[in-house]
Parts: C-alpha cells; structure tokens; sequence
C-alpha cells in the first residue's frame, strides 16, 4: 500500500477543482480527479497534477447517483493502492437559467438539489461510513472532509433561489456530520467560495466588475481558484486542527456586515 494518503476531489476537471487538485498534490497526496463526464480537460488536469509528483486518476462519477459511492470508493483505492483520508466535495452544479424566482421549475429544482445537496450528503456518508468500517488508523496525521459550498449559503440572490437553497441545506449538512465525526478524528469544514473568477461565473463577470468597484467587496477584485485551493490545503494538512464544522470565508469581504 502507498505510504501517500489519497484525496478524492470532486468536479475536478476544471476551475476551482481543478486548482484544489494541484494543490493537494504539491501537499503530498495522491489525487483522485471525478468529473461527471469524460473530456480532455479531464484528461489535462490529470496530467497536471502527475507533474506535482503525484500519482493521479480520473474517474466518472454521477454525484447524483448515490448507489454508486461506495464502489467508486473501492475502486480508487484499489487503483492507486492507497486509503482516501481527504474527501473534498467541490462538485456542484447551477441554476438552469437566473430568472424570477416565481419561474423556477422543479426541473431546476430538483436538479440542484439531487446533486449539490443530496449527492453531497451521501458521498460523505459513505466516504465516513468507509474510513469507520476500516481496521487500520489514517495515513494522513489529519484525515478530513473538506465541503465547497459558496457565499449563497448565506447570502440570498433571487435570480438563482434554487442553487441558494440547496447550498443552505448542504451547509448545515456538513455542520451535522462534523459533530457525527469529531469524536473519530475526521476533521469536517465548509469553504464558501464568493466571487471567484471561473468558466462558471464569467457570464455574470461585467454585472459583478461594476458592484465590486462600488464597494460589494472589501477587496475590490475578483478572487481565484488557486486562493480557494490554498486555504483546502491549508484544511487538509492539519492547518486548523482544534476546530469543528468551521466554515472559512473566500470572499474577499463579501459577506462581512457594513454600512
């Protein structure tokens, strides 16, 4: 078996994952990348965290479809003959379009919330369900879940009433199973993203570019996968180790109270 720990990163051909990926890599674990379909990107990302050191795989993986957790859990280890100690849920999809939030389908609806939520929720319960069933300690000194949920958990945007709720709901998901698993030495955290510069988010960047020079954020720029990835390595490493279902801001002041 690797003496390297294995993280599983979610949604990780691209943007925030992606840079998660790297980031672990560099900190000494080998990466698990999942994608809900087969890319070239997905390919590329591979081949850069291998460059990192690391070894790496992809995977297709439905977050939506529960049933499959536990043997894509199975199967990463048995491909890189290792344990995964770090699960880091970055996978998520969004709205189907922004819209009055009189307008929202249950398509959309249930879209967010089969992934983003209930997906979530299941894989961390195999995923915990998994490293208790095992006979041996982690090899990682600080095994972790690590969730990216986003500034919307919190702050309210009408136009995308769906995705709000159910990063609300995975929120408090993660709140729940970091008192389920404090006691088992499985640190759990919660990163909410805000405004980060992204293939997703580059459709509302010129709406965005004008509210953050009048002042929506502290620092007026956009922020980046890599400052994203920086704080999960920071998590996974152990960089936080007295603290449970703590949930770390990055957003540049997005979310602090001002008037």
């Amino acid at each position: 078996m690797s003496a390297r720990p294995i993280a599983l990163v979610t949604g990780s051909r691209r943007g925030i994952g992606r840079a998660i990926a790297v980031e672990l890599g560099l900190a000494g674990f080998d990466v698990a990348l999942t994608d809900a379909a087969a890319s070239q990107e997905l390919e590329d990302a591979v081949r850069e965290v291998e460059r990192t050191g690391a070894c790496a795989i992809a995977l297709i993986s439905d977050l939506a479809d529960i049933d499959s957790h536990t043997g894509t859990l199975r199967e990463i280890e048995a491909t890189l003959d290792g344990q995964i100690d770090c699960l880091v849920n970055n996978a998520g999809v969004s709205v189907m379009s922004r819209g009055d939030l009189l307008d929202v389908t249950p398509e959309s609806f249930d879209r967010c919330i089969a992934v983003n939520t209930r997906g979530t929720f299941f894989l961390t319960q195999a995923f915990a369900k998994h490293c208790l069933a095992r006979s041996g300690g982690a090899v990682a000194p600080h095994p972790s879940v690590i969730t990216i949920t986003s500034s919307n958990a919190i702050a309210a945007s009408p136009l995308r009433g769906e995705y709000c709720v159910s990063k609300a709901g995975l929120s408090m998901a993660n709140t729940l199973f970091s008192l389920r698993l404090a006691e088992h030495g499985i640190s759990v955290y919660e990163v909410q993203p805000g405004l980060i510069e992204t293939e997703m988010t580059a459709p509302s960047r010129a709406r965005y570019d004008a509210q953050i020079e009048q002042g929506l954020t502290a620092i007026k720029r956009w922020g980046t996968p890599q400052e994203v990835a920086t704080t999960v390595r920071t998590l996974a490493t152990g960089g936080l180790p007295y603290s449970v279902g703590q949930a770390i801001r990055i957003d540049g002041g997005l979310l602090v109270t001002k008037y």
